[in-house]
């Protein structure tokens, strides 16, 4: 019985080095096949598929983001709205231009709270094209200095660009 469950271990993990060898030298960009760890019992569970494509001339074995890479310029990185009112709507639009040769994909925008709500453009820009990331900030209750970041995530070189805005809120 015990030689049974370890032949049938290194059948599935047969199977799973051949998945990946095939789709590591097939160039798919990502991983779909599961990868199956082997452990003492026998039991074996599958691994998340990677987001973005493995390196085998890596020797960290680590996941290589191949993305085409462009650059991305803010007319201002951070805006102070001076005093406000609690449980006032603020709204500022950052501008930006893509100064790099690729197209500028941004994927994601987020505030560091649920006060702070930013909208960005969801299709791509053009290399010398501009655009607009409109932030909402709405303080609530808070009171005092606040200072909130938005993180800016996209195909460019740091992935992540962080934006902020400044106020003094007022309690009403």
């Amino acid at each position: 019985m015990k030689d049974k469950i370890q032949i049938a271990l290194l059948a599935v993990i047969a199977v799973a080095l051949s998945a990946l060898a095939v789709k590591q030298f097939s160039g798919s960009e990502t991983t779909t096949a599961p990868v199956v760890a082997a452990t003492s019992s026998t039991s074996a569970t599958p691994a998340t598929p990677a987001a973005t494509t493995f390196d085998p001339l890596a020797q960290t074995g680590e996941v290589v983001d191949n993305k085409p890479k462009t650059t991305i310029n803010f007319g201002n990185y951070e805006h102070d709205f001076g005093n406000v009112k609690q449980d006032s709507e603020n709204k500022y639009v950052f501008t930006f231009k893509n100064t790099g040769t690729e197209p500028l994909i941004i994927e994601q925008a987020n505030g560091s709270c649920g006060c702070t709500v930013p909208s960005y453009p969801k299709s791509p820009i053009p290399p010398g094209g501009s655009g607009e990331i409109e932030v909402e900030y709405k303080p609530g209750k808070q009171e005092n200095a606040q200072t909130k970041e938005v993180t800016v995530i996209a195909n460019t070189e740091p992935r992540e660009t962080k934006l902020r805005i400044k106020a003094f809120v007022q309690k009403i």
